[in-house]
């Protein structure tokens, strides 16, 4: 009675159900065919031929593969002259894309603190009041941009390279920016904002005469200003700026997005933002046409 109640229950049929391609890997492959071969198997007991003589039937291609590629995180260099905003402007980029933010300056000074190989080298000519050789930057530049989180998220490199040569090195590395942001301040502007600021000692605040004045008589009493803050001097700086962006134009040309720097903060980075994001398309579409 068992036999035969077990032979009536494998000749009812299974119910199908319509299965969606299962993903495995990032290749797309249609599900087990498991009930259609259960239907073969009750087919080939009712014709008498044993399933394991049966020729096999032959299994369906693979369906065509799509995969999504994501795009290369960005990569930017940013220059502007000194009290361009171009501080300011890093944080928000920063903040909105994530990116890792990379100052030469900074960086030199945290490997000369570590005590690294670097560092000690770079300290030496420091010391002697002589300039840091390229070649010594361009390393610690180098060793920054390969580290994992860079990598992952992108970078933004701040205010360097400042020269032919150290542009040339970084290209020899095959370190080149997907977009090259330059601040446009005019002088007049430039000058404005620098001889205007000024040092709380106390807390380490910059504060400005005009843009942004102290909050009382007493924090104004011990405000001082940096040596290098005068008209004189910041016309010496912007010179030299102007000549190091003139000696990258033959390098980055293809890549230099000169953005207006004497508006409203927000008006700034709202056209940063929109050339960042027009990279980043550009980026995408570049591999999905790959």
């Amino acid at each position: 009675m068992a036999s035969s109640m077990a032979a009536t229950a494998s000749l009812s049929p299974p119910v199908l159900s319509a299965e969606r391609p299962t993903a495995r890997g990032g290749l797309f492959f249609p599900p087990s065919p498991a009930s259609s071969r259960s239907l073969r198997l009750q087919s080939a007991r009712r014709s008498g031929i044993s399933p394991a003589t049966r020729k096999p039937r032959s299994l369906p291609r693979a369906a065509k593969v799509v995969v999504a590629v994501k795009a290369d995180p960005l990569k930017v260099m940013i220059a502007g002259a000194p009290a361009s905003g171009k501080g300011t402007q890093c944080e928000l980029i920063k903040s909105k894309y994530g990116l890792v933010h990379i100052s030469a300056g900074d960086l030199l000074r945290a490997e000369i603190a570590a005590g690294s190989e670097n560092g000690k080298r770079a300290k030496e000519f420091m010391e002697k009041g002589q300039l840091v050789p390229d070649e010594i930057v361009v390393n610690m530049v180098k060793e920054r941009l390969l580290q994992p989180d860079a990598q992952e998220k992108g970078w933004l490199l701040d205010g360097y390279p400042r020269s032919y040569s150290q542009a040339m090195a970084l290209e020899t590395l095959g370190i080149r920016p997907d977009i090259f942001i330059l601040l446009d301040v005019p002088d007049e502007l430039l000058v404005e904002r620098v001889v205007g600021r000024r040092l709380d000692p106390v807390t380490g605040r910059i504060y400005h005469l005009k843009y942004s004045p102290p909050e009382n008589e007493e924090i104004a009493s011990r405000l001082t200003q940096r040596f290098d803050d005068t008209e004189e001097k910041v016309k010496l700086r912007l010179q030299t700026h102007y000549q190091n962006v003139e000696s990258l134009l033959s390098i980055y040309e293809d890549v230099i997005v000169e953005v207006k720097g004497d508006a409203l903060v927000d008006d700034v980075f709202a056209e940063i933002d929109k050339q960042l994001t027009s990279s980043l398309d550009k980026k995408t579409e570049m591999v999905a046409s790959a």
